[in-house]
């Protein structure tokens, strides 16, 4: 199978393509097997809470949570993708995430998309 790699995430295990697009260029959706989706919720302790309430009111980056956001994002990308792996497929189109705070300092990440089936042209 050939990879497309150019602005796609690609999975680890099987090569899954996982893109924002709806269409991949060299080659067109043969099966539609359905929306997938992986999510996480992480939280920071407290210490964390207080130290980035601080951070907060002096201004800057909130270094922990943009570590806790990142962790989710890759959480819930793996999982999608195992989704994917599970129905067979190839690639997953139109990916995209959702973020929703869950409760003070705990945040949920939804990664979500189509899997499809490809028939390279």
């Amino acid at each position: 199978m050939r990879e497309y790699r150019e602005g796609n995430f690609m999975a680890s295990e099987k090569q899954i393509i996982i893109t924002t697009m709806e269409k991949i260029p060299g080659v067109e959706v043969s099966e539609v097997l359905g929306v997938v989706w992986g999510s996480s919720i992480k939280a920071k302790h407290l210490g964390k809470d207080i130290a980035m309430g601080l951070k907060k009111i002096v201004g800057g980056e909130l270094g922990a949570y943009t570590q806790m956001l990142e962790e989710a994002r890759r959480e819930a990308i793996s999982r999608m993708a195992s989704q994917a792996r599970e129905l067979g497929a190839d690639a997953v189109v139109g990916f995209r995430f959702s973020t929703s705070m869950v409760t003070t300092g705990a945040a949920e990440i939804v990664a979500y998309g189509t899997a499809v089936k490809l028939k390279w042209i």
